[in-house]
């Protein structure tokens, strides 16, 4: 009887040990995650894409009558100065002229005019906006003086006069090609009547002369050749004068404004470039992306604000890395964006608590590129799950990688 039980007993345990470990061995096992820290620090929201280099103000030198254009012995790249000789044209035998030569030629003539008057309205324009920055970067100097304006305020102050500057020469370099638009029409106006009822060639050559100094960007006509009147001959620009053109979609050209910081990456590499935001474009335009899908898009232009010997390297039509800053704080606390998902139409993480993942609701005012702004849920010195999986859960256990 005794062996009976015995029997009978050591069959229960050791059915009790192999029921223990079937369950210790298919029991849930933590999940390994990955967790960073909340913290409560500098928050940048930025806008990258890439764009490119463009000389500001270029000059399309052209014919101002019709003839033989000698050949340009210029070549991309050249150097030249105001009132160069860039090309030579033999005027060919005029025509009569009838009413609509003379009417076209005499219609050119009041639109170089007009233009010259536009960019005598944009010099007075620039000169103004010039004076009221450096008014009030004087204010803003005694003001910083006495500490009532921070520093960064002043040196908004003082990058309002540079650039401000710099719109004044580009409108008196515009000024400068007007007027030479309005002296070459009349000359060629001129130039017409005064041949039109000789039936032969004057034979005297017209020297086309260089309206702005800069450099020769590119020579559109270098052959010996027969030319007619407007034909465009070469492209004169100064490239120590660039912008930076950005095309961004409309959704994120709403976020930016004139005057946000922009770091670029361009010439030398080992050093980021400093810019600032001139102008959002008001009109957008249909860009096709690398994956096919239609996108509106629109352009934002840069100014350079760093020293030019650093970016001396760069030339027109060069690709940058541009990052447009539309947001910055130095007191924010920020999660990684990589934790965060939505669920039932709210931003949730899940928080390491007591060896277990606890889902939580957070509310986010801002978002970056890796980092996102909360307004409430999170509090520094957390820890959250980065990248979290599907076998996560609200309470599972977890270890941390």
């Amino acid at each position: 009887m005794n062996k009976i039980w015995f029997k009978r007993s050591l069959l229960i345990l050791l059915g009790l040990a192999a029921i223990a470990l079937l369950i210790w061995a298919f029991r849930p096992q933590p999940v390994a995650v990955q967790v960073a820290q909340i913290t409560r620090g500098n928050f940048q929201q930025a806008i990258e894409e890439d764009g490119k280099t463009r000389i500001r103000e270029r000059y399309v030198v052209s014919a101002p009558l019709m003839g033989k254009l000698q050949r340009i012995k210029l070549k991309t790249g050249d150097r030249i100065q105001q009132g160069q000789v860039v090309a030579t044209i033999l005027p060919s035998a005029p025509a009569l002229l009838d009413l609509r030569s003379v009417a076209e030629l005499t219609s050119r003539v009041s639109a170089a005019v007009a233009q010259q008057a536009g960019a005598a309205v944009t010099i007075a324009r620039a000169q103004a906006a010039l004076e009221k920055s450096r008014a009030d970067l004087n204010r803003a100097q005694k003001l910083a003086a006495s500490r009532f304006i921070s520093p960064a305020q002043l040196e908004q102050s003082e990058l309002e006069v540079k650039l401000n500057t710099k719109e004044l020469e580009a409108a008196q370099y515009a000024a400068r090609a007007a007027q030479h638009d309005v002296a070459t029409a009349r000359a060629a106006l001129l130039q017409s009547k005064n041949g039109a009822g000789a039936g032969t060639a004057t034979g005297k050559a017209w020297q086309i002369i260089s309206p702005v100094a800069g450099k020769v960007l590119k020579v559109i006509q270098e052959s010996e050749s027969v030319v007619t009147v407007g034909a465009p001959l070469l492209e004169i620009g100064n490239p120590d004068d660039l912008e930076i053109v950005v095309d961004v979609l409309t959704s994120d050209a709403t976020l930016i404004k004139p005057g946000d910081a922009v770091q670029i990456m361009g010439g030398d590499q080992a050093a980021r470039l400093l810019g600032q935001v001139r102008r959002v474009e008001p009109s957008a335009f249909t860009k096709v992306s690398a994956l096919g899908v239609e996108e509106q898009r629109v352009n934002v232009i840069i100014d350079l604000i760093s020293p030019p010997q650093q970016w001396q390297t760069l030339g027109d039509g060069y690709r940058v890395e541009t990052r447009i800053i539309v947001f910055n704080t130095a007191d924010a606390v920020t999660v990684p964006v990589s934790a965060l998902f939505r669920k039932d139409g709210q931003w949730m993480v899940f928080v390491i608590t007591e060896g277990r993942a606890r889902l939580r609701k957070v509310n986010i005012s801002r978002q970056g590129a890796g980092e996102a702004m909360v307004s409430s849920g999170l509090q520094p010195g957390e820890r959250v799950v980065v990248y979290p999986g599907d076998r996560l859960a609200d309470g599972s256990r977890v270890t941390v990688r």
